[in-house]
């Protein structure tokens, strides 16, 4: 792989750059709750609501994509005259990366996509839109509010969710304008008529449209290459990069193919997992990469965005992350500051997991510490360890504490299987992270009480429990450290 820090260095340069997106925007909704009960009218679940969430969705989620991985986005496409139509619109102005650009029309709703979600499944999916092509009218008003945003693009992006906005004559006189004024265009096509799209500089197809389009096989290396090579010539594309699934993604131009790996993730939600890959595609292109490298890039954006729940945006942070883990071994990946924590954590809710929380200083990690987190583990799905800092512990215990500073012993806490997330805190308590979190268990050792347990309060009267793990005697980092100095 190229050297993983000019990697860095692409995506550090993605805040240099304006992408237009164009295509069928919706909004996603998530509606998440609890089944316990069968209904007495049907043989179906009961959802008990317990929250919703929603945010704009396809290419609405190709430009959240692009801003939260440190872009500027502006979006043209249509939505209807109706509430739906304002709400996402509010939602885009809410982030100054993204510019909507929304053109309404009368004779179609808004696109809304509605989830229905219990503990952690999908019951539910329930679609309201509609898919004609647009009326000539709206047609021209998407052409003109084109040319007025397109001036500034260092690269456009065609999202086309066949939803109607990427008619064939949008579709050619968007392609014609770009290619005279030499500006990249991506498309993530929906049509299995690769030859709507001629003309783009990159076309990113998933592996079920690759078969659709080239009527071929697509499991296998060979086959891939096969199958894109057929659709370059007869659709006249320059290149194609193909999504894989769990197979990764594999680039194929007219000389050379690439197969890129998947990184190994755990898969939970592939919502908009493509809109990742098309929006960190775009960035790494526009800000110099070979489509190599932005290929790699994507690639690791999508395995970012399976990984999470609901419609996934991918951030800079996390890609830096990642690619950083890599070279850890996918240690680092595990220690984090509280933001990104609780965003980890909102996706395991979402799945139903159980989180439990731990903390201390893990100075001289030893028998009775990895005994406490085994017990910890066992007591929850997803353990997170607050850890405190240097500047905590010289306040709780002197000068000369700790011995081990403070990014060596998250790095072995986080090298522990049992450990799933690391969160570093300043403060004397943990408190501030507990509040914070909400975890289901609060863990500590059997040398506290229930009362003398930092936020077991708090915990329970949410209706969290608190553990006290049993000790593993005659372990103490103090005692040890008194030993090396000759002191006891």
């Amino acid at each position: 792989m190229e050297n993983r820090s000019s990697l860095l260095d692409i995506m550090d340069r993605a805040a240099t750059i304006e992408a237009l997106v164009i295509g069928d925007v919706m909004l996603d909704r998530f509606v998440y709750g609890r089944a316990r009960r069968i209904s007495p009218e049907a043989p179906i679940p009961i959802l008990s609501i317990t929250h919703q969430s929603q945010m704009p969705g396809g290419a609405g989620n190709v430009v959240r994509n692009i801003a939260s991985l440190g872009g500027r986005a502006h979006l043209v496409s249509v939505v209807g005259d109706d509430a739906e139509g304002r709400e996402l619109e509010a939602l885009f102005n809410a982030h100054a990366a993204m510019t909507p650009h929304l053109v309404k029309s009368v004779g179609r709703p808004t696109t809304v996509k509605s989830r229905f979600v219990a503990d952690g499944q999908q019951l539910l999916r329930s679609d309201h839109e509609a898919t004609h092509q647009l009326q000539p009218k709206t047609a021209g008003n998407l052409l003109n509010t084109f040319h007025d945003v397109v001036t500034s693009a260092d690269i456009i992006v065609l999202s086309d969710y066949a939803k109607g906005v990427l008619s064939d004559t949008v579709l050619r006189h968007i392609i014609a304008y770009a290619n005279e004024k030499k500006i990249p265009v991506i498309a993530d096509p929906k049509s299995r008529d690769f030859s709507r799209y001629r003309g783009v500089t990159l076309l990113t197809p998933n592996r079920k449209e690759m078969v659709e389009a080239s009527g071929m096989p697509c499991d296998t290396n060979i086959e891939v290459e096969e199958a894109a090579r057929k659709m370059i010539e007869t659709a006249k594309i320059e290149a194609i990069l193909v999504t894989r699934s769990e197979a990764g993604v594999s680039l194929i131009t007219r000389t050379e193919a690439h197969h890129i790996s998947a990184e190994a993730r755990e898969v939970f939600d592939v919502s908009g997992a493509g809109d990742s890959v098309v929006a960190a595609l775009t960035l790494a292109f526009a800000a110099g990469a070979s489509l190599l490298d932005a290929a790699r890039i994507a690639n690791l954006a999508g395995g970012i965005a399976v990984s999470k729940s609901g419609t996934a945006a991918v951030t800079k942070a996390e890609i830096r992350q990642t690619l950083q883990a890599m070279e850890m071994g996918g240690v680092d990946a595990k220690v984090a500051p509280l933001e990104s924590a609780l965003e980890r954590t909102r996706d395991w809710r979402s799945r139903g997991l159980k989180i439990g929380f731990t903390n201390g200083c893990f100075d001289l990690l030893h028998p009775g510490h990895i005994s406490l987190i085994r017990q910890a583990k066992a007591e929850c799905d997803r353990l997170i360890v607050g850890l405190n800092t240097d500047a905590s512990i010289r306040r709780l215990k002197g000068e000369g504490r700790p011995v081990t500073h403070e990014s060596a012993r998250a790095i072995v806490l986080a090298g522990l299987a049992d450990v799933n997330l690391v969160v570093p805190f300043d403060e004397d308590t943990p408190l501030r992270l507990i509040e914070a979190i909400r975890p289901d268990v609060l863990i500590k050792g059997a040398d506290y009480t229930r009362e003398t347990v930092v936020g077991a309060d708090m915990v329970e009267a949410y209706g969290g429990r608190v553990f006290l793990a049993a000790l593993e005697e005659g372990f103490s980092t103090t005692r040890t450290i008194q030993k090396m100095l000759g002191k006891s």
